[in-house]
């Protein structure tokens, strides 16, 4: 792994500070320091990493000091910005109500590589990531440390949609820091959501890198290079995926939600009310990570799933990463108090992350046979995802064709396309065409290129879910009357461990017993008492 490092420029930042302010700050450590507070008519701070705050003597802040640092400083942007050339220093100003500068936030910029080890596998699944967390957590940290991993040593074209210079610090040269990325500079805020479509129409990036998408314009901006193919690492204003999907400007970000109106008996069987929220579409990142601190992160693999999950009210645990623990694509990340070892033992091959449902073990070879990969050229991604999700097919979407069992192509851009057509010919790869975008007409192209027929749609993974938690739901209520214990149906790994989990939210036990197809549940109660298995 990694070793973290930090690499500062602290000597360029003391080089613009008064010289009382430096003699100031010499008895501290600024090593772990964030940021160099100076207000007017007021002692200057210093704020650190640990959440403390010293004070620099007893001199006050006065208009020469203030003026001292802005004199020695590029002009202040509109949104109040500026930098110092060639460091990631930020210096954000302060104004009063005639525009005079009254206070200065110096933020000390460092390089810190290694952070992003533990979740290096992830960046190399070529999927679109989404970081989340609150202020100051490293954020823009581990976005300038993907942009140098997957320019440099994965050798992608990338280009970092740099507001107000945070990515890769201020003046015409990007810092070091992010590798061989390219920079597109956003000269105000307003602006970032027109850079981002302008670096795909004129740069031909397949990552595109961006901090803080924060409006629906931006929101509507990353969905749309999403569906050109291009890999997409940003962060959103949001500490957690549940506050994103309850954001009304952002939650498109991970596939919107919509309000529907159930009929009665559906009602029913889920155990709900009649008007519930479910998810408008497909997300437009594939992956959410959570910055909880600096050194621990929660990981949502399924973006897809994450939200129907928290929107149905179904439990769901994402997978905590620490910044100096080892990990690999093979890591087993389900509690050991909900699964046994031997259950683990028998079922950790069938749930392959490739396949986004469980089946049997003879379901599962005859899926792995038939999983495919898709290449489309000018055909909407986001319908085609929710095709395959619609249809429940094992089949995913490739960004490169030389991985692809079969290309979808929009007939009406065809001709465009005739460098890829040639390709998919020298690969032999059968190609298929659809007339226009449409729902109807993507997946009659889908089901003919996978040889689909309607009898061998496969039933849907959640109303599965669904029938086996209100199994589980009516065999807790008999363990509530008196009941010694109930048996339920057999069950895959993946709904067990849902129905494990709503017996621990009633405080009951329970257990898995049986083999192979005919693993179930045995919800427990009374003197059968047992723990999870």
């Amino acid at each position: 792994m990694d070793k973290i490092q930090f690499h500062n420029d602290l000597k360029r930042l003391i080089e613009i500070l008064p010289p009382k302010i430096v003699e100031a700050l010499k008895p501290y450590n600024l090593d772990d320091a964030i940021e160099l507070v100076l207000d007017l008519g007021r002692v200057g701070e210093v704020r650190h990493s640990d959440g403390k705050t010293r004070y620099l003597g007893d001199d006050l802040v006065t208009e020469s000091d203030i003026e001292y640092i802005t004199s020695r400083i590029q002009p202040f942007t509109n949104d109040n910005r500026s930098g110092i050339p060639g460091t990631l220093h930020r210096i954000s100003a302060i104004r009063n109500r005639q525009g005079k500068v009254v206070g200065l936030t110096c933020r000390i910029g460092r390089v810190v590589t290694g952070t992003i080890a533990c979740i290096k596998d992830f960046v190399l699944q070529n999927k679109s990531i989404l970081f989340l967390g609150r202020p100051g957590v490293g954020k823009t940290t581990k976005l300038r440390e993907i942009s140098r991993l997957v320019a440099d040593e994965l050798g992608k074209r990338v280009v970092v949609v740099d507001t107000s210079n945070e990515i890769a610090g201020d003046g015409d040269t990007p810092h070091p820091a992010i590798g061989r990325a390219r920079r597109m500079q956003v000269t105000q805020p307003i602006y970032q959501k027109d850079i981002m479509i302008e670096a795909v129409e004129n740069h031909t990036p397949e990552v595109i890198v961006v901090d803080e998408i924060g409006t629906e314009a931006e929101a509507q901006a990353a969905r749309t290079i999403a569906e050109r193919g291009v890999m997409l690492i940003a962060t959103a204003h949001g500490n957690t995926l549940d506050n994103l999907i309850k954001n009304p400007i952002l939650s498109d970000l991970v596939g919107g939600v919509s309000s529907v109106t159930l009929g009665d008996d559906e009602a029913k069987r889920r155990g709900s009310q009649k008007t519930v929220l479910e998810r408008e579409k497909q997300p437009t990142f594939d992956i959410v990570i959570e910055i909880i601190d600096r050194n621990t992160l929660a990981v949502y693999k399924n973006t897809a799933e994450a939200v129907d999950y928290i929107l149905r009210g179904w439990p769901i645990r994402p997978e905590i990463r620490k910044v100096d623990q080892v990990y690999n694509k093979t890591s087993v990340t389900e509690p050991a108090s909900t699964i046994s070892a031997k259950e683990k033992n028998d079922e950790e091959t069938i749930s392959s992350q490739k396949l986004k449902f469980s089946f049997s073990r003879q379901e599962y070879v005859k899926q792995v046979k038939n999983f495919k990969k898709i290449y489309i050229y000018a055909v909407s991604r986001t319908v085609l995802d929710k095709v395959l999700e619609r249809l429940n097919l094992q089949a995913e979407i490739t960004r490169n064709i030389e991985e692809a069992d079969i290309v979808i192509v929009h007939k009406a851009f065809a001709k465009g396309g005739t460098k890829i057509l040639s390709i998919a010919n020298d690969y032999k790869l059968p190609i298929y065409y659809v007339r226009s975008n449409s729902m109807s007409q993507v997946q009659k192209v889908v089901k003919e290129a996978l040889h689909i027929t309607d009898t061998e749609t496969l039933q849907g993974y959640y109303d599965d879910a669904e029938r086996a938690l209100d199994e589980a739901k009516a065999a807790i209520q008999k363990i509530m009357e008196g009941a010694d214990n109930v048996e339920l149906q057999p069950q895959n790994q993946q709904i067990r461990k849902l129905q494990h989990e709503l017996v621990e939210q009633h405080n009951l036990s329970s257990e898995s017993i049986g083999e192979g197809n005919e693993r179930h549940l045995r919800i427990v109660g009374g003197n059968d008492f047992k723990h999870a298995g």
